[in-house]
């Protein structure tokens, strides 16, 4: 289980997931698709899902991701969850804090460059084109509005430009368009899946816990970050910050009245909500799972024990409708290139 001392997943089943001993009749390898959602800090639930996922034999052969569902995504095909799952691990209020370089000025209030430093260390000139599987991250256009797939590029670019949040990271300029957070078109991205030739697909909403979101204690004006910003002591370099008039005035709330900071987040995270249930709606994937995670900070990002763990536990409580849906479209097919008849 996630959160002990051993994390080596065991290994998965002989058998496929359609049950004990069934053979499946197939021409080529069914062509198994996930999409994980964006949701900043619980996109750190995804990393449970995807080790649940291994241990029962399922294994995608595409993965798109939006935000932060294209930063596990790209972990995963570059052998790199162990580590994103370690660094998250160690996190605390303080590190969290550390990676966010405050600059209220240009085109966003986080410059981003610690974080980027801290993904070139793990992935460091890792490409798109060069993994194993098939992988698509989808960022919006800054001046079209168009949702991107991204499918070449190297992977910090990528994922950097799934991410930028607008107003709160700088858009990323790539191929000559400036692309920010792709969760403003696109939350979970089935779509891109289907598109590319997916039999059957799953689908990550870390988003989608209405109930758990209203089971949040706190005061009248809930903390959209998980915790004040300007409340407590932290790094030198925050403290520093803090000092800023302007930064002063965007992250800190009065008692009764929600900061500049969490007006922004929450009403991204609105805009999320709603674009994801219409789009899932649109085109809707074979499973949906839903970890019950609701009731976490968008930015608590110290909390990826509980996330993680509940990403397994989700997957656990949807396995048989898994189990169903492989045994349906995946067992029994012909080759997708051999003529219909």
């Amino acid at each position: 289980m996630f959160g002990s001392k051993d994390k080596t997943p065991p290994k998965g089943p002989e058998s496929p997931p359609g049950g004990a001993g069934q053979k499946p009749s197939m021409a080529a390898p069914p062509t198994i698709g996930i999409a994980l959602g964006s949701g900043l800090a619980r996109g750190f639930a995804h990393i449970g899902v995807m080790r649940a996922l291994k241990r029962h034999g399922i294994e995608p052969t595409i993965v798109a991701g939006t935000s932060m569902g294209a930063l596990i995504g790209g972990a995963y095909l570059t052998n790199k969850l162990d580590d994103i799952e370690e660094w998250a691990y160690k996190l605390t209020k303080f590190k969290v804090l550390s990676y966010l370089d405050f600059r209220v000025k240009s085109s966003g209030l986080i410059g981003g460059e610690r974080l980027q430093k801290l993904m070139l260390n793990t992935f460091g000139e890792a490409r798109v084109e060069d993994l194993p599987r098939p992988f698509i991250a989808v960022s919006t256009d800054l001046v079209t509005g168009h949702e991107v797939w991204m499918r070449k590029g190297r992977m910090v670019d990528v994922m950097r430009a799934s991410f930028s949040l607008p107003g709160i990271f700088p858009p990323v300029s790539v191929n000559g368009r400036w692309l920010i957070d792709g969760a403003l078109v696109n939350p979970v991205p089935v779509s891109a899946l289907t598109a590319n030739g997916a039999r059957m697909t799953i689908a990550v909403n870390v988003s989608g816990d209405i109930i758990g979101k209203s089971k949040r204690p706190g005061d009248k004006i809930p903390t959209v970050a998980g915790f004040d910003l300007m409340s407590f002591k932290g790094p030198e370099q925050v403290e520093e910050a803090k000092q800023s008039g302007l930064v002063s005035r965007i992250f800190q709330r009065e008692p009764d009245n929600p900061s500049i900071f969490g007006v922004m987040v929450s009403a991204l995270n609105i805009v999320q909500d709603r674009l994801a249930r219409s789009r899932l709606a649109g085109d809707p994937p074979d499973v949906l799972i839903v970890p019950r995670i609701g009731h976490v900070g968008l930015m608590e990002f110290d909390r990826a024990e509980e996330l993680i763990a509940e990403g397994e536990a989700a997957v656990e409580r949807v396995m048989p409708d898994i189990k169903s849906a492989y045994t349906v479209l995946c067992t029994d097919y012909k080759d997708d290139d051999s003529p219909a008849g």
